[in-house]
């Protein structure tokens, strides 16, 4: 340690080589007269800390040969914070293209940065929703204190986004403004009427006459007797199709308006406002989005982007399934809309959806939020099935035996039967499981189950010997990172 506190004092770290620490020479940076390194040591990443002042005495740590070796705990990601204001998450509004890297793991983000640096586009890489930390056993807190630990690694100083992804109640959303996610995405699903496309026409209108006469009047009003405008947009108001709208969303668009007059509007600090009604029984008409989109307005609701549940299927981990042809015409109005109300358009479980990538690019003009997230934990899996083919192979037949227990949190149409059998396969052969449609949904939708499996002692089933394998390649998952990821920003026009 002594070469290391020595060569960090110097500032020349060319002059240090240990086998046993691996130097991350992005990360080394200066505070007035102290200067700060990560490495990783046999014990795992230490920030190391050199110099006199508030920032070195506010770290906590042990003093060795004159210098300070911190762990990465959360206490330090927020001196961090607070000398280093890069290493915070902050909002980006409506003027630059996002990307959401929701990384599983913790151990994605350098990856990330290492693809997104230089682009015309900001990531978000702190993105999970509730049910997600439930899967993987993490807290925001854990998820913030990754992100910020992954820019400070790199040396990113472009900024980055920190999502509370997918959520639904006031609880988590307290948590997550409470700890400064700088992006909230209100889900509003448990306010959307899923029952309503099932009914009859009959049954609809019935339905639809028992709102109050005030209510009804309101939508008539503006949607029958009055012609939207929406350059770029194709929309066309029926009453049948007015009333199933009306039904289906204005109790959402009611608990939209008060989660941000409660809880954005009230901030001293920017928020980035997103509209989640893609999970729906239903894909969002460019009808329905318009009439979600100019109620929020007229209301005076800001909002950053509106994610609507487009024609065709987003399935998780796999490319657009669906007519494109369809899904441009209805692409190219949903995208006006956002424009008219100076607001992004979101794409949702926009992982590997290849074939419609270039088109997303083209009728945003470039200015889109765009969610990912399980495709980064399959470039993990990908990594592993190359590296320790035992690991994989025991991953794949757990994922197997507990696939349906898994599909009780994600909508796929994957053919287990399709899937080759292990014994069929090589051990060079693995990582092409990771290039199958449904063997990805299979490692997709069981990523929970395999984090949090256990021994009969307690002892983490696969866990450990999966995060011991990543360390130990790191800079090969990263490698992956590039080119998946890449490949995505690429199509997409960046």
């Amino acid at each position: 340690m002594k070469q290391l506190i020595e060569a960090i004092k110097s500032g020349n770290l060319s002059t240090f080589s240990s086998p046993a620490v691996k130097v991350y020479a992005s990360s080394f940076t200066q505070v007035g007269s102290i200067s700060l390194l990560l490495v990783r040591t046999e014990a795992g990443k230490k920030l190391i800390a050199v110099g006199e002042g508030d920032l070195y005495n506010q770290l906590n740590g042990e003093v060795v040969d004159g210098g300070k070796v911190a762990p990465l705990s959360h206490e330090n990601r927020l001196t961090l914070n607070q000398f280093l204001p890069y290493t915070a998450p902050q909002a980006f509004g409506t003027q630059v293209a996002t990307m959401g890297l929701g990384d599983r793991l913790g151990i994605a983000g350098p990856g990330h940065i290492q693809t997104i640096r230089g682009k015309d586009i900001r990531p978000v890489l702190a993105q999970q929703s509730i049910r997600e930390l439930a899967l993987t056993g993490r807290t925001y807190e854990d998820v913030l204190d990754a992100a910020a630990y992954a820019v400070f690694q790199e040396g990113y100083k472009d900024g980055y986004g920190a999502d509370g992804d997918h959520l639904k109640k006031e609880e988590d959303i307290k948590y997550a403004l409470r700890l400064g996610f700088t992006m909230l995405t209100l889900d509003c699903s448990e306010n959307i009427n899923n029952t309503i496309e099932s009914l009859s026409e009959a049954e609809i209108a019935a339905q639809y006459e028992q709102l109050p006469a005030r209510l009804r009047n309101h939508y008539e009003n503006r949607y029958l007797e009055t012609a939207a405008n929406v350059p770029g947009a194709t929309l066309y108001y029926t009453r049948q199709a007015l009333q199933k709208d009306v039904l289906i969303y204005d109790a959402a668009i009611n608990f939209m308006e008060a989660i941000f007059r409660k809880y954005i509007a009230t901030l001293d600090r920017a928020v980035d406002f997103e509209i989640s009604i893609d999970e729906t029984a239903t894909p969002t008409s460019p009808e329905a989005h318009y009439l979600v989109a100019n109620e929020l307005h007229d209301r005076g609701v800001s909002i950053f982007s509106m994610a609507p549940r487009f024609c065709g299927e987003f399935q998780k981990g796999i490319d657009y399934i669906g007519d494109i042809t369809q899904f441009e015409l209805e692409l190219a109005s949903h995208a006006a809309i956002a424009v008219h109300f100076e607001y992004k358009l979101s794409i949702h479980s926009g992982s590997d959806k290849f074939s419609v990538f270039p088109l997303i690019g083209q009728y945003t003009n470039g200015l889109f939020h765009i969610k990912t997230a399980g495709t980064n934990w399959l470039e993990a899996v990908r990594v592993v099935a190359k590296v320790n083919p035992s690991l994989y192979r025991r991953m794949h037949q757990y994922a197997l035996e507990h696939f349906a227990e898994a599909t009780a949190y994600y909508h796929v149409t994957t053919d287990i039967g399709a899937i080759v059998p292990l014994a069929e396969s090589t051990d060079a052969g693995l990582p092409d499981y990771m290039d199958e449609n449904n063997a990805r949904q299979l490692l997709h939708i069981t990523y929970g189950l395999l984090l949090q499996a256990k021994n009969a002692d307690g002892s983490k089933q696969f866990a450990d010997e999966f995060f011991q394998t990543l360390e130990e390649q790191e800079d090969t998952f990263a490698e992956g990172l590039r080119y998946h990821i890449g490949r995505h920003l690429e199509l997409l026009g960046k």
